[in-house]
């Protein structure tokens, strides 16, 4: 009877690694293939600014690079880059700023003040999230128009100073926050400035690590905005003067490819730096409703 029970016992577990190894085996399959679908995009863009513009427009492709070095030479001839460079650092760190900066204090207030009209008053930001950016566009480059701002960085950098995302990400994250320390800094004389600067900023800094990055990466990649409101060579970004190198009837697309991995460059090291930040602060933004 003994012999039984131990021959089931090992059988039921037997069976049931079998399946935890076939599982793990899947998943990690998985994983790998959604890997390399994510991969294969950029390892394209490599292969493809190594080529000429004949083997990069042959049919069948070919997937060999050809070790064209000075398709990353012909970017920096072909467009004033170091000043598009400067001026796409400038535009991103000053929407980053200004987002940290108001967006954090707006969420600050709807998460821990008490004041009439507070839940109508986050719908209504919430609400903004629901309207179409493009119908923005008009209004905006008519305010940028009156002020004399057309082909300046500050034309650029303004109107990314606050969104409504980015008051609902801080806003979940300082829900989440211990109101312990809160009621201490209250007993101790503090008041709401004082808090928010001194405790509740601290703590929050996953939360602003995770809104500075994805921030960043819209500031970098935004197209659209710069090329409406600058046209000259000089005062766009890096997106707007990769985009320039499109032509009409025929397209280097080495050269862009090239000029399009020197500009993901810096954005690809700083997401690796704060990687582990990010994702940290991304996840503590859904512990609270």
């Amino acid at each position: 009877m003994s012999e039984r029970r131990a021959f089931g016992v090992r059988g039921a577990f037997g069976v049931r690694g079998a399946f935890g190894v076939r599982g793990a085996f899947g998943v990690h399959a998985v994983l790998v293939a959604a890997s390399l679908a994510m991969v294969a995009p950029f390892v394209w863009q490599v292969v493809t600014s190594l080529k000429t513009l004949s083997s990069a427009t042959r049919v069948p492709p070919t997937f060999l690079p050809e070790g064209r070095w000075d398709n990353y030479a012909k970017v920096f001839e072909l467009l004033p880059f170091g000043d598009q460079f400067v001026n796409t650092v400038v535009m991103a760190a000053g929407r980053v700023a200004g987002q940290v900066l108001f967006c954090s204090m707006a969420a600050y207030a709807f998460a821990r003040l008490r004041f009439p009209g507070r839940n109508v008053l986050f719908g209504v930001f919430l609400s903004v999230l629901m309207v179409p950016p493009q119908l923005f566009v008009i209004p905006q480059y008519q305010i940028m128009s009156s002020l004399g701002w057309l082909n300046s960085l500050q034309a650029i950098i303004v109107p990314g100073l606050f969104s409504a995302f980015g008051v609902f990400l801080l806003r979940q994250f300082f829900l989440g926050l211990p109101r312990e320390l809160e009621e201490a800094a209250r007993l101790d004389g503090a008041g709401p400035v004082r808090i928010y600067w001194s405790i509740m900023l601290p703590l929050a800094r996953p939360g602003l690590v995770a809104l500075s990055v994805l921030v960043l990466l819209w500031a970098w990649n935004d197209l659209f905005w710069p090329l409406v409101v600058n046209t000259d060579p000089e005062k766009m970004t890096l997106s707007a003067g990769l985009a320039s190198l499109q032509g009409q009837y025929q397209t280097d697309y080495p050269v862009l490819m090239a000029g399009s991995l020197i500009a993901s460059l810096p954005v690809i090291a700083v997401f690796v730096f704060l990687q582990r930040q990010f994702i940290q602060g991304i996840a503590h933004t859904g512990s609270k409703g």
